[in-house]
């Protein structure tokens, strides 16, 4: 398996200390000299690492000031009721989705399994790009039996939200009924989207959400920026 090149760890070390608030947003980074002491590289391994934060957005150089955070990785609670917008105004940020296609096809095996349907019964996908500040931190697929909610394409079209979508239906509640969580190396085509490099850490979690009768409504997959999400798990989020 490939080593991880050292002006990654370098980046990934740096991101998990602002996540751990031990640089708050705004706040200036240590000068190359004590980065590049601290880690035991030279300058152009620490200038590469602090490159990669750029391009992602985490933070910026001042001409003569130095490095600052521009942003810290946001927690995304992973509980019962998992709303995206809720999690994002939580932490302040501001939240954002863009579609990236509404199709109907026959639902796959996992799918079908998961949304309690027979082989081969129709399904709505719903694939987007989610945002806070206007920065790509997922990419997210939601997945719902076509026979229930036969114009709910069209009410994601609209709404661009899976709970305002599900109310037209009648759906007021919905709860994460399972949740799994893997890490993975983002593809090419994920890096494009999330404005990473291809190979970057990515988590991607599968879930289910149901009513509150206990019938699965969607099937969800979404794959997080590694290093912009931190997600916690429980509660009742």
């Amino acid at each position: 398996m490939p080593r991880t090149p050292v002006w990654k760890s370098i980046a990934i070390a740096l991101t998990d200390d602002i996540a751990q608030g031990r640089y708050e947003t705004g706040g200036k980074l240590p000068a190359e000299a004590q980065l590049s002491a601290r880690f035991g590289v030279n300058r152009h391994t620490v200038r590469r690492a602090l490159a990669d934060m750029a391009d992602q957005g985490l933070v910026h150089s001042r001409r003569g000031a130095g490095v600052f955070v521009a942003a810290k990785p946001t927690d995304y609670p992973i509980g019962k009721r998992v709303r995206f917008h809720q999690n994002l105004a939580r932490e302040g940020r501001s939240p954002a989705k863009q579609i990236l296609t509404l199709e109907t096809r026959a639902a796959a095996a996992p799918e079908a399994n998961a949304l309690q349907l027979d082989p081969g019964d129709k399904v709505h996908v719903y694939d987007g790009l989610s945002l806070a500040d206007g920065q790509p931190i997922a990419l997210f697929q939601s997945i719902f039996p076509a026979g229930r909610f036969p114009g709910i394409l069209d009410a994601l079209q609209e709404q661009r939200s899976v709970t305002a979508a599900l109310q037209q239906y009648g759906i007021e509640d919905y709860t994460r009924t399972e949740t799994r969580i893997t890490a993975k190396l983002a593809t090419a085509t994920q890096a494009l989207h999330l404005k990473v490099a291809e190979g970057s850490p990515i988590l991607r979690t599968t879930g289910i959400n149901a009513d509150p009768a206990g019938r699965p409504v969607e099937f969800g997959r979404t794959w997080f920026a590694g290093d912009r999400v931190t997600l916690t798990v429980g509660g009742e989020s």
